[in-house]
């Protein structure tokens, strides 16, 4: 299973960025589906995070102007990001939780896209 990111750019204070991620594989589902950004020096934290049944929680610095989405049919997850400010600069990573199968057995696991940055400056 692999999930391929893509979105991120440089933008200025108040724009728009949507970032996309696909996952790929030998998928039998997907349940919950999410982002993380990680700054320079700082810890990876969560920015928002989509369930099977599409219940979404974001974190609080960026409820009102992120939005999370799925398309369940592409196994993909988005994140609208509008009203951008610098503060939100950082590497973004989505991640999702997934049962897949092999020729033998089905198995769950926790993957990771590679990142992206996201620049949000003047």
């Amino acid at each position: 299973v692999q999930l391929q990111a893509s979105g991120g750019g440089m933008v200025q204070p108040g724009g728009s960025l949507r970032l996309s991620c696909a996952a790929s594989g030998s998928i039998f589902k997907i349940d919950a589906m999410g982002w993380y950004r990680q700054a320079p020096g700082k810890q990876r934290e969560l920015v928002a995070r989509i369930g099977s049944g599409s219940s979404t929680n974001y974190a609080d610095s960026v409820k009102g102007r992120f939005t999370i989405s799925r398309d369940r049919a592409k196994n993909t997850v988005y994140l609208q990001m509008n009203s951008l400010k610098p503060e939100d600069s950082a590497d973004y990573y989505c991640n999702a939780y997934v049962t897949y199968y092999s020729t033998t057995y089905i198995a769950t696991d926790d993957y990771w896209g590679q990142g992206t940055q996201v620049t949000v400056s003047s």
